[in-house]
């Protein structure tokens, strides 16, 4: 199996097919980074199923040469291939690739991205693009001034124990909110002010250390950064503990190490995100109205406008027994996203319809500010994808593995990622190799049990090839990027 090389880029899991649908119409597959003028990659490709689209639009696929520079099918907008030479071309490229994928399978695909042209079906709302604020801004002061509102969506986080912690325009620090005249509709603003529906318990517990807080002055604003001023005690020492969602438990406990089928209840978090009717990524249940998965798994704007193409599909174990699906309202992606290095590779979905919380579903817990998961914790991880690298067909049962954290001073290490690993990621598995997330995992979760509940550490990113030596599964660090999930929860409520 081809390594990865560190001066690389690292390549993403991307998504395999499950059960592809019989074609609509005709239609064109390319192989990105093979082609007329294009030497063939360094590493091979699985191709990602996308069915059943007509036209293939230009994208572009993470760059592979050493000067990261990325290869293009087309050099015009215009269709790559036409006609019954392009066409045995396409096929002749097409069965070079499955050779490969076959032949040296790593989870590393070709973003193989099949559209539609003629059900060109694009969101009405657009995609989010970056805020424009007057000069004048002033952060969290309770009053939005920027066109997208991002001066006041970073202004409220969870610290341990679910502590209401606040920031506002007189402080500039993460304070906690006294408990003092707190009330439920209090708790039911702030939450909703982060773009959940309702809040689950709000409490009061004595403060730890710092006597400094917020307390509570008027409901006339809207946002709880502007109800509050900076006080040097809280009456009583007491504090504001606040759950937005009841989250992080499981129905069925029981379970194997070492990678086994999953039972219902098990993990109610897990989603299958289903593109044409296959299953192309995970993805992980955060609310009843948002779940997140990997930017990856959206290789093209166009591929993410597409929201009445998307599917997701809760409390499944199994391909063969599918649910009612939920429908996707709209796709955010992580504006800082890299695709070549796939630093910040996060994407929140906005479903169309609130998911029905029972025994089998259920949203898993965000993690708190602070919360802290060493190397050598064990975690678990789980998905649809391939049980073994060179497999072109995903598992039609929801898979489950135990992993254990490593130090990502260690994961960058020379012989293991060699320096690709960033601040805004996390490493997990077995240097030794044998328990590993592979292609059809990416988006779905890596999650770790911290006070009985369990808490979205990590989202299936990247990794070379599937459960090798020194070769572990490399996941977005939840945490590194939840202020960014939270800003756009609370931009669309």
């Amino acid at each position: 199996m081809a390594k990865h090389d560190p001066k690389e880029p690292p390549p993403p899991y991307y998504s395999v097919d499950v059960h592809t649908q019989p074609p609509l119409k005709s239609y064109e597959e390319v192989v990105y980074g093979v082609g007329p003028g294009l030497t063939p990659p360094n590493q091979p490709r699985y191709i990602p199923q996308y069915p059943p689209p007509v036209v293939v639009h230009q994208v572009t696929q993470p760059g592979i040469s050493p000067s990261g520079k990325r290869k293009r099918c087309c050099e015009s907008n215009a269709q790559c291939y036409g006609g019954s030479g392009g066409a045995l071309l396409l096929l002749a490229l097409l069965a070079l690739a499955i050779w490969l994928g076959v032949r040296y399978g790593t989870r590393l695909a070709t973003a193989a991205i099949l559209y539609n042209e003629d059900n060109d079906d694009r969101t009405e709302e657009p995609l989010p693009s970056f805020d424009t604020c007057p000069n004048n801004t002033v952060q969290c002061d309770g009053i939005v001034e920027c066109q997208l509102g991002s001066d006041e969506s970073n202004c409220v986080r969870f610290g341990e124990g679910y502590s209401l912690q606040v920031r506002t325009s007189e402080d500039g620090r993460f304070l906690p909110v006294c408990y003092e005249g707190w009330d439920e509709k209090y708790a039911k603003q702030t939450c909703t002010q982060l773009g959940f529906s309702n809040s689950f318990v709000t409490k009061a517990v004595k403060s730890k250390g710092q006597s400094i807080g917020l307390t509570l002055t008027s409901r006339s604003s809207s946002l709880i950064q502007g109800a509050v001023n900076v006080s040097s005690s809280c009456p009583s020492r007491e504090t504001v503990s606040l759950q937005c969602e009841n989250c992080g438990q499981q129905q069925s406990t029981s379970r194997i190490i070492g990678g086994s089928i999953a039972e219902t209840g098990q993990w109610p978090w897990q989603l299958s995100l289903h593109y044409r009717g296959s299953h192309v990524c995970g993805a992980v249940l955060i609310s009843p109205d948002f779940a997140v998965s990997a930017a990856h798994c959206f290789p093209s704007k166009a591929l993410a406008s597409s929201t009445r193409f998307w599917k997701v599909y809760a409390g499944v174990v199994s391909q063969d027994n599918l649910p009612e699906p939920y429908l996707v309202k709209k796709i955010f992606l992580n504006e800082n996203y890299d695709s070549r290095t796939n630093d910040q590779d996060v994407a929140l979905l906005r479903l169309k319809s609130p998911v029905v919380i029972n025994e089998k579903i259920q949203p898993v817990c965000l993690p708190t500010s602070g919360q802290q998961f060493l190397p050598g914790y064990t975690c678990w991880t789980t998905g649809f994808g391939t049980t073994e690298a060179g497999s072109g067909t995903a598992s039609k049962d929801l898979m489950e593995v135990s992993v254990k954290l490593i130090d990502t001073q260690v994961c960058n290490s020379p012989p293991v990622y060699g320096g690709a690993v960033t601040n805004n990621m996390i490493c997990a598995g077995d240097l030794d190799g044998g328990k590993d997330s592979c292609q059809g995992d990416s988006g779905g979760p890596l999650v770790c049990q911290g006070d009985n509940r369990w808490h979205l550490v990590g989202i299936t990113s990247w990794g070379a090839g599937c459960g090798e030596k020194n070769k572990p599964g490399v996941y977005t660090k939840v945490s590194s990027v939840l202020p960014w999930i939270y800003s756009k929860m609370q931009k669309v409520k």
